[in-house]
């Protein structure tokens, strides 16, 4: 292994330190009583649960960094259409380009995501992920190796796709860890006003995400709830159960010590 990949491996490491440690220091650790109201399943993960979160997590980070290396390398680069000067499609495309790399990867989520769960798939890619029934910010890349080169792959299609320069690359990577980490947090932090709105009522959330590991089916999406609503996939006590964890009404119930991680 060279140098560039221990770069990119560190860095994806990091990454995910960072922002899945944020979250679990916050909402496991120091304020759990805080927001115990918004807690999507009233038990916590056990510390075996939160252990194999993180050792397949840095385990897939090994294939990412491997695609990384791939992607960069003289052989596979010139093939895609990333550029290196932003003046050549200028500021507008540049941040327009990071939200049609979300969009891409939402279809590509969605759809390779759907063919996981084909019963004839699920055991060999998904169901390394799908032991986190109930999950915590750990589990956000915790798949088996399989899962972890069908999940990668999405970089590959968009620098195929659309004109993307490298820091666009690396905007989109970090709003998409940001959001699989609040999609496996355990807790619901979208204020009512949100996902009642016409703009809320599209996107995914961390209820969306949870409910999906705890029935082991709907609600497949990643980022947005509109292949779910277009498909038929949305989990019929969707809508109930993310408004019962949003409401101003809803009263704050302490956690009980036995449930506390």
């Amino acid at each position: 292994m060279n140098a560039q990949f221990w770069f990119f491996y560190a860095v994806l490491a990091a990454r995910y330190l960072f922002i899945a440690g944020a979250a679990y220091l916050i909402f496991y650790t120091f304020l759990p009583q805080r927001f115990a109201s918004r807690k999507i399943q009233a038990l916590f993960p056990k510390q075996k649960d939160y252990a194999r979160e993180v050792g397949y997590s840095f385990f897939t980070f090994l294939v990412f960094a491997l695609y990384g290396v791939v992607l960069s390398s003289n052989w596979v680069k010139p093939y895609t259409r990333i550029y290196t000067d932003i003046s050549e499609f200028g500021l507008a495309y540049f941040g327009l380009s990071v939200v049609m790399a979300l969009v891409i990867h939402d279809a590509y989520f969605y759809w390779t995501h759907r063919f996981m769960h084909h019963p004839r798939f699920f055991k060999l890619f998904h169901l390394t992920h799908h032991k986190s029934v109930n999950p915590s910010p750990w589990a956000a890349f915790s798949f088996s190796p399989l899962e972890a080169i069908v999940e990668g792959g999405i970089i590959f299609v968009v620098a195929m796709l659309i004109p993307i320069h490298p820091l666009a690359i690396v905007l989109f990577l970090f709003f998409m860890t940001v959001y699989n980490v609040y999609g496996h947090l355990g807790y619901e932090i979208y204020p009512q006003w949100l996902v009642n709105s016409r703009l809320g009522k599209w996107l995914n959330t961390s209820t969306n995400h949870n409910m999906h590991h705890k029935f082991f089916k709907g609600n497949y999406g990643l980022y947005f709830r509109c292949w779910d609503e277009w498909m038929g996939t949305t989990h019929a006590k969707y809508e109930e159960t993310l408004n019962k964890l949003v409401s101003k009404k809803k009263e704050k119930k302490p956690l009980e010590m036995a449930d506390a991680p």
